[in-house]
């Protein structure tokens, strides 16, 4: 992979993240864990390439977003559905799920991604907040959180995209 400018990126980000999905991935203590995500954003912010990722505090990979500085966005060709699939189903405290999903970690830096991805956005944490229910203007909104586990929003202002 190499590095483009963000700018030179065509992609429909609500059809690669809401249809598509992405991999997020971080590295805590040399390791690396991913998971699944069908919601996020890109955009512009406080003058910055950013993008944004909600993570519920009892995924496995929110460990690793709160020791990490760095976070990725993987975004994977159509013939991955299954590996994508089993990597939002399952749990990395329980198993090897990116040996099982047949994907190969590729460690740069302080950050891990694919070597399956057609994409990758590399984001440095910039800010972290939690979703709170007094902040829902729809009230249908709270249906997501029936367990009351709201999302850390992080937001990562993106210092590369490779291809």
């Amino acid at each position: 992979m190499i590095s483009v400018p963000i700018n030179n990126i065509t992609s429909n980000p609500f059809n690669d993240i809401g249809k598509q999905w992405m991999l997020i991935t971080a590295i805590k203590d040399g390791i690396a864990n991913t998971m699944t995500a069908s919601w996020g954003g890109l955009g512009v912010l406080w003058n910055k390439n950013v993008a944004t990722i909600y993570v519920r505090p009892q995924r496995f990979t929110h460990d690793f977003l709160e020791a990490a500085d760095t976070f990725t966005l993987s975004f994977l060709p159509d013939q991955y559905r299954n590996a994508l699939t089993l990597c939002g189903r399952t749990s990395g405290r329980d198993t090897n799920k990116i040996a099982e999903a047949g994907l190969t970690t590729v460690f740069s830096d302080n950050y891990a991604y694919f070597s399956e991805a057609e994409r990758v956005i590399v984001c440095r944490k910039i800010y972290k907040s939690r979703i709170v229910p007094n902040g829902f203007l729809d009230n249908s909104i709270a249906s997501n959180y029936p367990d009351e586990d709201y999302h850390t929003v992080y937001i990562g202002e993106i210092t590369a995209c490779l291809q």
